[in-house]
C-alpha cells in the first residue's frame, strides 16, 4: 500500500496546486475584465467626441458643397447670359 499512498498523495497535492492556480487565474482575469472595461468606457467616449466633430465638420462641409452647387446652378440656369451677351464682340460679317 506504500506505493498506492505515494501515488494518492502526488495527485492530492496535485489537485491542490491546480486549485490555487486556478482561484489566483480567476482573480487576475476579474482584474484584467474590470481593467477591460474602464479602457473600452474611455474609448467610448473620447470616440464619441470624435464622432460628434467629425459629425459638425461633414454638416460643414456638406453645406459649403450646396453653395457652390446653388453657384454652379445659376449660372447654367441662364441667369449670367445677359451678361456674357453683352461681353462678347459682335461677329463679324
Amino acid at each position: 500500500m506504500g506505493l498506492m499512498d505515494t501515488i494518492k498523495g502526488w495527485f492530492s497535492k496535485a489537485k491542490d496546486t491546480a486549485g490555487d492556480v486556478t482561484e489566483k487565474a480567476g482573480d487576475v482575469a476579474e482584474g484584467a475584465w474590470d481593467k477591460t472595461k474602464d479602457v473600452a468606457g474611455d474609448v467610448a467616449e473620447k470616440a464619441g467626441d470624435v464622432a460628434e466633430k467629425a459629425g459638425d465638420m461633414a454638416e460643414a462641409a456638406w453645406d459649403k458643397t450646396k453653395d457652390v452647387a446653388g453657384d454652379i446652378k445659376d449660372k447654367f440656369d441662364g441667369d449670367d447670359e445677359a451678361e456674357a451677351a453683352a461681353e462678347e464682340p459682335p461677329p463679324e460679317v
